[in-house]
């Protein structure tokens, strides 16, 4: 590659202060970091010098998103192929169909967000930053497969704008850019999002497309038992596989599991806050199973976890190392209470099936405090130990 070095040291002479070129170095630079290893490294303080940069995290974790990316693309074909009646598809069919759908999904975000990106790093005069590589491509896949174009871009300049860049930029965030693209669509264009039809891409009109959290949702209205609601959802099987409506990252959780073998493999998330998500998930889930009066209460906990785009969040989202806290008890704390509030939010505020959003955004808001309060009993701890230890030696 030292041919691409070489062109890229001659043409930044061009984009240099002074140059015609000049007001373009940002969108320069953004393309010589994809391409390239970032020139510069540490200068001063004690810091661990060795070849892990941001752009190499920001490649694992998109790595890891193949998985259920992959399985997403032949979701979309096989769900919409299955609603016009047709089921000898065979498995590039599908493929093919939600890739040229989901593609220009990927276009329209990358596209959006780079020139805000830009934008603000011309202005500033510092480097675009590589956190957007992930974020544009968690947007595309939190979001229907027929959201139309134009919602997606505005969602996308909205999470970039005032989700990170009025902050700061990268690393100062205390909100998930990805997860308020998606807010920002269910507040300002709730039809396109929350409805029965928009799950499924060029669905036949007789066809329901209903993801099982809204079948839940709608079950009160019907007047359904639990056992009739049970009969009506997907299996147990084909909510872990994947084999039901929804956007395209979340369906299958066995992708999803593969992708976070690969982020905590390679220490890029941090296995306590899935864990501990899933566990405040699932124990929410339980009580309500024992104590809860609805239908929707009913569905067995381990059910419930496999519903929506809660684990696909736990692994993708709530790992985010800029929003989600850094102590080691903190995380704990931190990935239980979200598993606790997204599901209180699913059992009891019926007009909001998912609950994802606002469970995560409200620990990202707090996280900063739990790390705070647990470095302080730490601090009180020590304080305590050393004044218990000092006491003895002047009684000896």
């Amino acid at each position: 590659m030292r041919w691409l070095e070489n062109l890229s040291e001659k043409a930044e002479k061009w984009f240099e202060k002074g140059k015609p070129l000049h007001p373009f170095y940002a969108f320069f630079d953004a393309i010589d970091t994809l391409l390239l290893t970032p020139k510069e490294t540490t200068k001063m303080g004690s810091h661990i010098r060795d070849s892990i940069d941001n752009k190499r995290i920001m490649m694992t974790v998109i790595i890891a998103l193949m998985p259920p990316l992959l399985f997403g693309l032949w979701n979309m074909g096989y769900q919409h192929f299955l609603s016009l009646g047709i089921t000898d598809t065979n498995i590039w069919g599908n493929f093919w169909y939600g890739f040229f759908k989901f593609l220009p999904l990927v276009i329209t975000t990358y596209a959006t967000g780079l020139i805000v990106e830009i934008f603000f790093a011309q202005i500033r005069g510092h480097q675009v930053a590589e956190g957007f590589f992930v974020t544009g491509m968690l947007i595309p896949m939190i979001m229907p497969p027929e959201i139309p174009l134009w919602i997606v871009s505005l969602a996308t300049i909205f999470a970039v704008v005032i989700g990170k860049e009025i902050f700061g930029g990268n690393g100062f965030n205390f909100l998930n850019p990805a997860l308020l693209a998606r807010a920002f669509v269910f507040f300002a264009y709730p039809s396109v999002i929350s409805g029965e039809k928009v799950w499924i891409a060029d669905q036949a009109d007789a066809f329901s497309g209903a993801t099982p959290l809204i079948m839940c949702k709608n079950a009160a209205e019907a007047g359904l038992t639990p056992g009739e609601l049970v009969s009506q959802l997907p299996s147990v099987m084909d909510c872990f596989i994947g084999i039901i409506p929804g956007s395209i990252g979340e369906t299958s959780k066995l992708a999803i599991l593969l992708g976070a073998v690969i982020l905590v493999f390679t220490g890029v998330a941090s296995l306590r806050i899935m864990i501990s998500a899933l566990a405040g998930g699932y124990v929410t889930a339980l009580l309500f199973n024992i104590f809860g009066s609805t239908a929707y209460s009913q569905i067995p906990a381990h059910q419930q976890l496999l519903m929506g785009g809660f684990m696909f969040a736990a692994v993708y989202m709530a790992t985010d190392p800029v929003s989600s806290t850094h102590t080691r008890q903190g995380q704990f704390i931190y990935g239980i209470l979200i598993g606790v509030l997204t599901f209180l939010v699913r059992q009891l505020n019926q007009g909001y099936a998912e609950g994802l959003v606002l469970g995560l955004f409200l620990m990202n808001v707090l996280a900063p405090l739990i790390d705070w309060c647990v470095i302080e009993l730490n601090i009180n701890k020590r304080k305590k130990r050393a004044a218990i230890k000092l006491k003895t030696i002047n009684n000896q």
